[in-house]
């Protein structure tokens, strides 16, 4: 049981990352004049960091519930199939 919440808890924490890197991007704008030397403009003027790791957790919860779902319904199960090992044959 101890196992499976741990397994439980890294699954989400690896989802929540994959998410995080997808919302990022979302709703950034450039600062309006760039550096006069180099012209990089560098990090958005209001990244709105909060907002995003709202939506990242609240993705990353239904991609994981779903994941959870999926391997609690037995939809897609190594135990039973071509590929277990069978030591009888």
């Amino acid at each position: 049981m101890k196992d499976q919440i741990v397994t439980a808890g890294v699954l989400y924490l690896l989802i929540w990352a994959v998410t995080l890197f997808a919302v990022l991007p979302l709703g950034t704008r450039p600062v309006a004049d760039p550096d006069a030397k180099s012209g990089w403009r560098g990090a958005p003027e209001k990244p709105r960091m909060g907002r995003k790791v709202l939506i990242t957790t609240l993705v990353a919860l239904v991609v994981w519930g779903a994941c959870e779902a999926v391997i609690q319904s037995d939809l897609l199960s190594f135990r039973d199939g071509f590929m277990t090992y069978d030591p009888a044959k």
